[in-house]
């Protein structure tokens, strides 16, 4: 893995199959930032930050924006993703003297903030107010970091552009020019979405082809409006503008194969005021390179939300939940078998949903008032509403559960399967990507309904979910790996195979002298791919990044 990779990445995780890693693009920008120079204002910089086993080691760090307060970072910071983690990053801003190297005593701290990989991923964009030590804001400071992503296989546009006849604004020698790319967004703001390199003394530059990913460049929208800006170089910050032009992605494509597209380069004050104004100069695409193939991120950014849903197994076999060898056993000292990988894999996935709400059901009880048998009770009793607020409400349900049912028997899944297929049905018939359900389900023995079972599978493997099973206790769980269709394709009873594999089967047991964490990147690893195939044989495309409401910001650090 690379080093910008969090997580337990020495602890070997059994069977744990490594997902296909992506590259998320996160840049970044601050406003209103501390002013510690006497004579000019700040000189900011921003350090990336990544935790890895409790420490925080520095991935990367961005250019120094001199004299500036409210800098836009054109350094892209990539850092690998991986669904099945929780990544936490640290960006440091400093205001830096240029002399030694940032972050060290001599380099002022205007602030940090702290939040992860999963967040950003699932907002696309985060604003936080900035901190300094002891928990103090610092002043009226704010970062904001936008993400996108860009990995191998992902759509991205590579751009050539050089320009010709600038006008020169330097007194003794030629202009230094640089281009700058904005998105113009819904609420008419601009994003920066690339800078070039400075060409110094040239009034007919040719800049380095680049890349860039087509969300950042268009929010996938061909006609969205883009202003391109030419500015000469100033060391003191103090750019001069040489002119601008506005147009699209689809008005770029023109320039695919020998074509060439050129744009006016404008000054709007010399317009007004001179009477032969033609141009400042001519700006020209020379080539455009373009490639498509959507990913798990593409899907999420596009605003499909993971709906995360827990069944639970209470069947006698698990033991009598007062006798401390009950693996249903509540000690208050530390999480039984149950609870320990309910919270590492719900942890990871409730980044991924917007309104944190979990569904949480039960099977093989008898409940109350009548108790009856039921393979698929809401654990927190309210038939119109199964959904728990967070993990956390999902494990205060579960346990003031536990005293109120009576284990009993038999095993059988088949019931809550369908029921989540059902509400997957109804999703389906939107045609939109916009959510795919998880169902978790915990169960300490082989399942007694094994026909059943493989027939809800067989319908589920055609509707926008994934089935991951945790094997709680020592039972020989044997028989259960027919339904992880990894050794072949699991049929069901009448023969017919699923259209994709979408059950995980993982024995807790496997996992018991390494972390919880080790257990939910081995269950979840396969889910960002089997989110791609569902959606690439249904031909559904992400769905255009909703913009954000200024309440979907995250909560300040503890």
């Amino acid at each position: 893995r690379a080093t910008a990779t969090m997580g337990d990445v020495t602890e070997p995780s059994p069977q744990a199959p490594l997902a296909a890693v992506s590259k998320v693009e996160l840049r970044v920008s601050c406003k209103h930032l501390l002013d510690r120079d006497t004579l000019n204002k700040s000189d900011p910089c921003v350090l990336l930050l990544m935790q890895s086993q409790g420490q925080w080691m520095e991935v990367d760090r961005s250019e120094v924006i001199k004299s500036n307060l409210n800098p836009v970072f054109a350094k892209i910071f990539t850092v690998d993703y991986y669904f099945e983690e929780v990544q936490k990053l640290r960006f440091e801003v400093y205001d830096s003297h240029g002399h030694a190297s940032v972050g060290t005593h001599d380099d002022d701290f205007l602030g940090g903030m702290e939040c992860t990989v999963g967040q950003i991923v699932a907002q696309k964009r985060v604003t936080k107010p900035l901190f300094l030590k002891y928990g103090k804001f610092a002043g009226k400071s704010t970062i904001t970091v936008i993400s996108e992503e860009i990995s191998g296989n992902n759509g991205y546009v590579e751009l050539a552009f050089r320009a010709k006849k600038l006008d020169d604004k330097d007194l003794f020698s030629k202009s230094d020019p640089f281009l700058e790319i904005y998105r113009i967004d819904d609420d008419r703001s601009e994003q920066l979405v690339y800078r070039t390199e400075v060409v110094k003394n040239n009034l007919s530059p040719i800049w380095e082809p680049f890349k860039v990913s087509l969300n950042s460049l268009c929010s996938c929208e061909e006609k969205r409006k883009l202003r391109c800006v030419v500015w000469d170089y100033d060391s003191r910050g103090k750019h001069d503008f040489i002119g601008e032009f506005f147009t699209t992605f689809e008005e770029m494509q023109k320039a695919m194969g020998e074509n060439k597209v050129q744009w006016d380069c404008m000054n709007p004050k010399y317009k007004i005021k001179k009477r032969n104004y033609k141009n400042s100069g001519v700006v020209v695409l020379l080539d455009l390179k373009i490639h498509r193939v959507y990913s798990f991120l593409d899907y999420i950014m596009g605003g499909c939300q993971i709906h995360f849903t827990v069944a639970i197994d209470f069947t006698a076999s698990n033991g009598d939940p007062r006798n401390s060898c009950s693996l249903h056993y509540i000690n208050p000292y530390q999480p039984n078998e149950y609870l320990k990988a309910l919270v590492a894999v719900g942890e990871i996935c409730q980044d991924y949903d917007s309104d944190k709400k979990f569904s949480a059901l039960g099977f093989g009880a008898r409940i109350p008032p009548k108790y009856e048998v039921s393979h698929d009770f809401a654990i927190n009793f309210n038939p119109d509403n199964d959904e728990c607020e967070g993990i956390q409400g999902v494990v205060e349900s579960y346990q003031s559960c536990l005293p109120k049912i009576q284990l009993y028997g038999p095993t059988n899944v088949a019931p809550i399967i369908s029921k989540v297929a059902r509400v997957a049905a109804d999703e389906e018939r939107t045609k939109e990507a916009s959510q795919y359900f998880i169902l978790l389900i915990l169960t300490d023995g082989v399942v007694t309904d094994m026909a059943d079972t493989r027939e809800a599978i067989v319908r589920a493997s055609y509707l926008p979910m994934s089935i991951i099973i945790v094997g709680v206790g020592n039972a020989d769980f044997t028989d259960m790996q027919i339904l992880d269709g990894d050794d072949g394709i699991l049929r069901s009873p009448k023969g017919e195979p699923v259209l994709r594999d979408i059950v995980q089967f993982v024995p807790q047991c496997s996992f018991k002298n390494a972390s919880p964490t080790a257990l939910a990147k081995c269950v979840l690893a396969e889910v960002p791919k089997q989110v791609v195939e569902y959606y690439s044989y249904k031909a559904f495309p992400p769905r255009c990044p909703q913009p954000e409401t200024p309440d979907s910001n995250l909560s300040s650090p503890q």
